[in-house]
Order: structure tokens, then C-alpha cells, then sequence
């Protein structure tokens, strides 16, 4: 028999605050995380701009030392998230019922990068960390997490770019609708502030050269010129509905219906029809035995980027119509693109804009888009009651990734 899955507990740390609280009180009142980056020297680099993880302190000095920055943002996040839901393994969840699904898009390059320029300078290959690959790849967030809170289950590593904190959740979701776990710990961190990747992204094209930090991330406006690159971790708790109730754990809402497809079309670029995204939506919506008119808003993947932002709107109209009046919105406006961070968080912020009946702005949007005819939320969030969010993910690569969360209903 089919279990349904609901959320009892989250965390994030985000480059507009480094809890639920601190990051969901900056997307009501419009607040971005944007400014010239700090982590390396700018100077030679085309693009300025990043959303930076501030005043971060992962308190433990010599574990941080073994860790890559991007395990380090999702302990802390996943950490707030166990807190918050009051499990713990072997007291209220069987060990081997209790599940890991840790997304990231890129995983520990930072590490890597710093290690090869450490190999460089010395001019000796030798020289590298006997932690460089625990601490490069990409399962050490899972793995990590694992052992930090005894979760015995089922634990993976879930890599799909920026789709990753999606589908970490949605298979984390399944695992728990099918009977594997009671309990699981999924989301997503990134990491990815350093001199070569953040230029690779840059010749790329992919990213906002603006230096206005009020005009660099602009969804969805005639203007966008890309995205801006940021950094952090969004986790939350999956459990069991029965498995909650017996508790007596405070429930925040249910994830009923989860699409994953591929485009199957190019390395980096969306379908330009949005087939895929499209049929993801489809099939969760289909999962969750509901019709698209009871979708009362969309959180968009929303990069920026000229093709994205057009062919993630061809997407939502071909399953809502051209005249849709859904409410659809970028919260990557105020946070920037997280990459494979980017779905942990903004499932957090579904949550919470069920929870609260508001549903965040997308900031910037001065210049409407004459090829973008949606409602997209300009420049102020609105109060209105959410009985269905659904959420976009798309990676490069092709993947595209829907979550549905429902307001919770006995």
C-alpha cells in the first residue's frame, strides 16, 4: 500500500540568511543576497557579481578541515532540519528506516581546485591531500550526513546538475511512499566559488555581467542577461505520515506528486518547446491526482537567462494554458541561482509560502518581456491562500525535475 509523505522538518542556509527563519523573513520582504564577490580576487574575471553564503561559522575548526565547503553548508542546514523534527536516530526512527538522499550539482570542487593549485605551486602532483577524494566527491554530502545522524537506510548521492535538490527529494519521496523508509533527510548543497569554475561559467555566457547588485538577477524581465551564481543547502525531513503521527511531530505539509523526464536535445540549452519540462509536469500533477487548475502557484526555475526564462514559459503554458492566471515567480531573484542547491531551498520556500498564505515576488522584473505574458509576481509578493505549489528544476544535461507540495489535511 502506498504511504503518503509528509514534511516535518527543514533547514537551509542561503545567501539571504543562514536559517528557515532568517532566509523565508529576506523572500517576503524582497531582500536579495547579491554583491561583489569576496571568496577570491575578482579583479580579472568578466563577471563581478555572486550571492555569497555571509557570516557563515561551521563552529567545528578541525572536522571543517575535512570537509569541502559544500558537506559543510548542508551538515549545518540538514542539522536545523533534524532539530526542527525532532528526530533522532534509534530513539524514534529505526536506523535502517531512516534514509539519506544528498543532492549537489557539482560537489567538492572547490576542494579540488584549491588542491591542484596547491599541486601547481609546488610544482610536485604528489603533494595532494590523502582528503581529496573523500572530500571531493560528490556523495560525501550524503555519506557525511549519514554518519553524522546514524541514518542506516537507504543513502545516495543524487547528481543532475541544477535539477539535483529536486530529484533528491522526489526520489526520496517515492523511497518513502513505497515503503523503504519511515524517515529520510534529503535536499541539496553547493558550493562552487572559485577562479576556474566561476570562469568557466562566465565564457560560458551564462551569467549576469551587471554590477548593479539591484539589476544583476532579473527573471523573466526584457533585460536578463543571465544568472548570477550562489551557493548553500536546503534539507528537509520526509516521513512517513503514520510514522509522524505516532510521533506527535508538527507537520508542515505533504509532497504529493513528483515528474522527472530529459530533454534529450542539448548539453546546456533547454528544449526550446519545453517538452520536457512540460511532461514533468504533467506526470506529477498526474501523481498527484489533481487537475493544473488546482496549481495555485508556480515556483519557477527562473535563471535569467534569455532561453531559459522563454522556454520555461512555453513549458508552463502547454500544461496551463496560454491564458493561464497562475501565479508563477523566481525566488533565484532574490538568491541567486544555488545550482544543484537551488531545489532543496526553494521546496523550503514552497513550504513555507503554504504555511504563511504568501507568495513570494520576483524582484527586478521592471521591463516586461513581450514574449512573457505569465503572471510572474513583479517586484512585491502577494497574500493569498496555497493549497498546491508546484516547483520547477531544469540542469544542464537535460533534466528537469517537478515537486508538488500540498497544504497538509488530515
Amino acid at each position: 500500500m502506498e504511504k503518503r509523505v509528509v514534511i516535518t522538518g527543514m533547514g537551509a542556509v542561503t545567501p539571504v540568511g543562514n536559517t528557515v527563519a532568517a532566509a523565508w523573513e529576506s523572500i517576503k520582504a524582497g531582500k536579495h543576497g547579491f554583491g561583489e564577490i569576496k571568496q577570491f580576487d575578482i579583479e580579472p574575471q568578466k563577471v563581478k557579481m555572486g550571492a555569497e553564503v555571509k557570516d557563515f561559522d561551521f563552529g567545528d575548526k578541525r572536522a571543517a578541515k575535512r570537509l569541502d565547503q559544500s558537506s559543510q553548508f548542508a551538515l549545518i542546514a540538514a542539522e536545523e532540519a533534524m532539530k526542527d523534527s525532532g528526530i533522532v536516530s534509534g530513539e524514534n526512527v529505526a536506523p535502517e528506516r531512516f534514509g539519506i538522499f544528498g543532492g549537489t550539482g557539482i560537489g567538492g570542487i572547490t576542494t579540488l581546485e584549491n588542491e591542484v593549485t596547491k599541486c601547481v605551486k609546488r610544482d610536485n602532483v604528489t603533494r595532494a591531500s590523502a582528503l581529496l577524494v573523500p572530500m571531493v566527491m560528490p556523495n560525501a554530502i550524503s555519506g557525511n550526513l549519514a554518519i553524522k545522524f546514524q541514518a542506516k537506510g537507504s543513502c545516495f548521492g543524487v547528481v543532475s546538475a541544477c535539477a539535483s535538490g529536486t530529484h533528491s527529494l522526489g526520489e526520496a519521496f517515492r523511497n518513502v511512499k513505497h515503503g523503504y523508509s519511515d524517515v529520510v533527510l534529503a535536499g541539496s548543497a553547493e558550493s562552487v566559488f572559485t577562479p576556474v569554475c566561476f570562469s568557466g561559467f562566465a565564457n560560458m555566457t551564462a551569467m549576469s555581467t551587471r554590477t548593479e547588485p539591484d539589476r544583476c538577477s532579473t527573471p523573466f524581465d526584457a533585460e536578463r542577461d543571465g544568472f548570477v551564481l550562489g551557493e548553500g543547502a536546503g534539507f528537509l525531513i520526509l516521513e512517513e505520515l503514520e510514522h509522524a503521527l505516532a510521533r506527535g511531530a508538527k507537520i508542515y505539509g505533504e509532497i504529493v506528486g513528483y515528474g522527472a523526464t530529459c530533454d534529450a536535445y542539448h548539453i546546456t540549452s533547454p528544449a526550446p518547446d519545453g517538452e520536457g519540462a512540460a511532461k514533468a509536469m504533467e506526470l506529477a500533477i498526474e501523481e498527484a491526482g489533481i487537475t493544473p487548475d488546482q496549481i495555485d502557484y508556480i515556483n519557477a526555475h527562473g535563471t535569467g537567462t534569455p532561453y531559459n526564462d522563454l522556454f520555461e514559459t512555453n513549458a508552463i503554458k502547454k500544461v496551463f494554458g496560454d491564458d493561464t492566471k497562475v501565479p508563477v515567480s523566481s525566488t533565484k531573484s532574490m538568491t541567486g541561482h544555488l545550482l544543484g542547491a537551488a531545489g532543496g531551498i526553494e521546496t523550503v520556500f514552497c513550504v513555507k509560502a503554504i504555511n504563511d498564505s504568501f507568495i513570494p515576488a520576483t524582484i527586478g522584473l521592471e521591463k516586461p518581456d513581450p514574449e512573457l505574458t505569465l503572471d510572474y509576481v513583479p517586484n512585491k509578493g502577494r497574500d493569498a491562500e496555497l493549497n498546491y505549489v508546484l516547483s520547477n528544476s531544469l540542469g544542464f544535461g537535460g533534466h528537469n525535475g517537478t515537486l508538488i507540495v500540498k497544504k497538509f489535511e488530515r
